[in-house]
């Protein structure tokens, strides 16, 4: 990634800071690092989409917290008039949506809501699931530091860059409103950090967790998959955050998601899922049993008013 020196001085503190994160983070880059810093590389791959427990933090890790300390992100610009409105916008948040959603995001979750026609409340239990604190709270902070799973979506990078090339989403208008893309749609190679950074803008992530659920359901809808009750779809929904749109459909299917050792190393570390494949018999057969465990915690009954 090249970027300008005056580009760069123009960035918020924590734009600077997640422009670092991912220069470190990436998978060139972080060998380098961890040898300067006398560390021993990670030992288990990752992929997954999904907020990890914490860990005893590295030097590396330790240094990134210091470079992500600084002061959160200003509003972000305008994004283009929306190419998408929904026919029949959700009502208000019910009293049981309202506690799961945290005051400073209650108005992007309801713009977002309202733009898609995603229920505010499903769109609420993706990013309680994904970045919630455990204490009614939001983390757009939060990474997974076995994958390049970031911000309140914990979208992967190429999950975040596909998004970014669909012209209908609100991450396509915001990125070709900043000059982003080239005139065939795609993603700069230049700006590709810039774009990523974005991850750790809540209204950013929050619009574009809403763009991904609906793009999601609509393929889960065309397999019969999704249901129609608000908490069956948002479990469905949750589901697609997770594994895609395809192993979704593998999964409610009865079939395996993906890679589910991987998978399921990438959420709670290697040594527990060694341990939750020996006691399941099998690395599929523990992945469904945490991830099914994990939306039972974590993904309660919501409800539209």
């Amino acid at each position: 990634m090249t970027i300008a020196a005056a580009q760069l001085r123009a960035l918020a503190p924590q734009a600077r800071a997640a422009l670092l994160l991912e220069a470190a983070r990436a998978p060139l880059a972080r060998p380098l690092w961890q040898a300067a810093l006398g560390e021993a590389a990670p030992d288990a791959p990752a992929s997954a989409i999904g907020a990890a427990p914490a860990l005893a933090k590295t030097g590396l890790e330790a240094l990134l917290d210091l470079a992500t300390a600084a002061p959160g992100l200003p509003p972000p610009a305008p994004a283009p008039a929306p190419a998408r409105v929904a026919s029949a916008a959700p009502g208000p948040l019910s009293r049981e949506d309202r506690p799961a959603i945290p005051e400073a995001y209650a108005a992007m979750v309801r713009e977002a809501a309202q733009r898609t026609g995603l229920p505010a409340a499903t769109l609420a239990a993706i990013i309680g699931a994904e970045a919630g604190d455990g204490a009614g709270g939001w983390r757009p902070l939060a990474r997974n530091p076995r994958s390049s799973a970031a911000g309140l979506g914990q979208f992967l990078a190429g999950t975040w860059l596909r998004v970014a090339a669909d012209p209908g989403s609100w991450l396509h208008r915001r990125a070709a409103a900043e000059g982003w893309l080239t005139t065939d749609g795609h993603v700069r190679a230049e700006a590709r950090g810039a774009l990523l950074a974005l991850r750790y803008d809540p209204r950013a992530a929050i619009e574009t967790v809403a763009d991904h659920a609906v793009a999601n359901l609509a393929a889960l809808d065309s397999a019969n998959l999704a249901g129609v009750a608000v908490a069956a779809r948002t479990r469905a929904a949750y589901l697609a955050h997770q594994l895609g749109a395809r192993g979704a459909i593998r999964f409610l299917e009865g079939g395996a998601a993906p890679d589910p050792g991987r998978l399921l190393a990438a959420q709670i570390g290697p040594a527990a899922a060694a341990r939750a494949i020996a006691a399941a018999g099998g690395a599929a057969a523990a992945h469904r049993a945490w991830l099914l465990g994990f939306c039972d915690a974590h993904l309660p009954p919501v409800t539209r008013a």
